[in-house]
């Protein structure tokens, strides 16, 4: 491996950590990269109905109450 071909990796690797915020970056800890994964699962939960819909039943909830909590949690 030639070093214009670890600064090209380098490079392509913080375009990629500037475009998407849930990548990470160099002096990003466990803690803050284990939140972002959870708010990125609870916001995927939220935005997907089906998955909103199989929580509410797997809980007994009313899908309101369970997009509601969501929300909650990924704000806090």
């Amino acid at each position: 491996m030639q070093a214009s071909d670890r600064f090209n990796i380098n490079s392509q690797l913080e375009h990629l950590q500037a475009k998407y915020v849930g990548t990470g970056h160099a002096d990003m800890n466990r803690f803050e990269w284990a939140v972002n994964i959870q708010r990125d699962s609870y916001a995927s939960y939220v935005g997907h109905y089906p998955m909103l819909a199989y929580f509410a039943v797997a809980e007994n909830e009313s899908i309101g109450r369970e997009r509601y909590n969501f929300m909650q949690v990924s704000v806090s």
